[in-house]
């Protein structure tokens, strides 16, 4: 999907006088001094004063969110079918907004509109905000007369595929926290709790068991080298995101290891299917044709991997090749859902066969999210109780071997 890179735009304060001799002011955008100059002479100004607008300490400009866009979307969906302008339904939805870009990009959409585009001539020009199937659904619900209907859709298509993201999300993030904890406590206990054990231990002068020994020996070794170790743990971590987000191959493989993790594999790969089959159907529902539409359906799953499928899928399908017989030889999708594809090609019910197979995949994600919390929590528990208990238990042992002395 293609996205253009738009210009940032400051805002400027001018007074000037007009070519009635008038004076007048007011405020415009523009990218630069410069810029904005032009703007002003091609409207007939002769500009005497004009500034850049300082930027508030405290604004409510908040990054705008899928959300965001998802509940506008229902909002239009409502309103247009209520018969009011798109103009005037795009006035209302910015007016007001409690977050200061999404106002000004409602505001922005209703000044475009006005001067005579179609909302999604004008939608295509924010490509960051609207994708290729936002914008291909605005215009076939612009021409098919249902831009309502179409506008209502594709919130409810955003919505679940948040939802899913969301639970994917709330599965990945909890054994990462629970992981940096114990981390977090190891480095704590032998900085700070094992160097009190230790001075007492050499007041006795006994041999240590072996445990405590290493412990000890742990301990010793981050209270002499523990920024070496902090910097090196930083710069290996910087090294592997820079070299992440500069590598494709990297972003692949990554894709493909975890695909393949246990617990965490099985919810990325349903995850990636249920995207799949939801915005396959809803590009099938909309009239686009199936070319057209399957980059946006790659990058929609979410996975680089599946992303590479669908594009073979793509190439197969451009020859000429059945979307069934195209994605079987992949070997990325399962046995289930190449039966369903199969029986919505015959049938010409393509699109309500996805649809179920999407509401299946979500089914699944769900209950595998919620075997996996029931699985990862005591596991986490007992690999935190572990660390801490295999420390104690160290630190103790020399106390009872002295006991048993005496």
């Amino acid at each position: 999907m293609a996205t253009a890179k738009q210009a940032k735009l400051s805002e400027f304060s001018w007074t000037g006088v007009n070519q009635k001799r008038d004076s007048v002011g007011g405020e415009l955008e523009a990218p630069s001094l410069a810029q904005a100059k032009a703007i002003l002479r091609q409207r007939g100004v002769r500009v005497t004063k004009i500034r850049r607008k300082s930027k508030p300490l405290f604004t409510n400009n908040k990054p705008i969110k899928t959300v965001d866009i998802s509940f506008a979307s229902r909002q239009m969906a409502t309103m247009i079918g209520a018969g009011i302008p798109i103009a005037q339904t795009l006035r209302a939805i910015g007016k007001g907004h409690e977050n200061g870009s999404m106002e000004k990009l409602m505001l922005n959409l209703s000044k475009e509109v006005e001067s005579g585009a179609s909302l999604s001539q004008t939608l295509k020009k924010h490509p960051v905000h609207f994708n290729r199937l936002f914008t291909s659904l605005t215009e076939a619900g612009e021409e098919s007369g249902k831009l309502d209907t179409m506008l209502d859709r594709v919130a409810t298509y955003t919505e679940k595929l948040e939802a899913i993201k969301s639970k994917v999300k709330s599965a990945m993030m909890y054994p990462i926290i629970v992981l940096f904890v114990s981390v977090l406590v190891t480095i704590l206990l032998l900085l700070f709790v094992i160097p009190q054990f230790e001075s007492l231990f050499q007041g006795v002068g006994a041999d240590l068991p072996t445990l405590t020994r290493k412990i000890v020996d742990m301990s010793e070794f981050m209270q002499e080298h523990w920024w070496k170790v902090f910097l090196v743990v930083g710069i290996a971590v910087t090294v592997f995101i820079m070299s992440y987000n500069r590598s494709k191959k990297m972003q692949f493989a990554m894709d493909r290891i975890l695909i393949r993790l246990p617990l965490f594999g099985v919810i990325l790969r349903k995850s990636a299917l249920a995207r799949f089959s939801r915005t396959l159907s809803i590009i099938f529902g909309a009239g686009v044709p199936l070319v057209d539409g399957m980059d946006t359906v790659g990058a929609a799953t979410g996975n680089r991997v599946y992303e590479k499928a669908v594009k073979d899928v793509k190439a197969d399908v451009t020859t000429g090749q059945g979307l069934e017989s195209s994605m079987a030889r992949t070997g990325m999708f399962p046995n289930m859902m190449l039966q369903m594809v199969s029986s919505g090609e015959e049938s010409g019910e393509l699109e309500i066969m996805l649809d179920k197979v999407a509401d299946f995949y979500e089914r699944e994600v769900d209950d595998a999210v919620d075997a996996l919390s029931s699985i990862i929590e005591p596991l986490m528990i007992v690999i935190l109780g572990g660390i801490i208990g295999t420390m104690v238990l160290a630190m103790y042992l020399p106390i009872f071997k002295l006991a048993a002395v005496f």
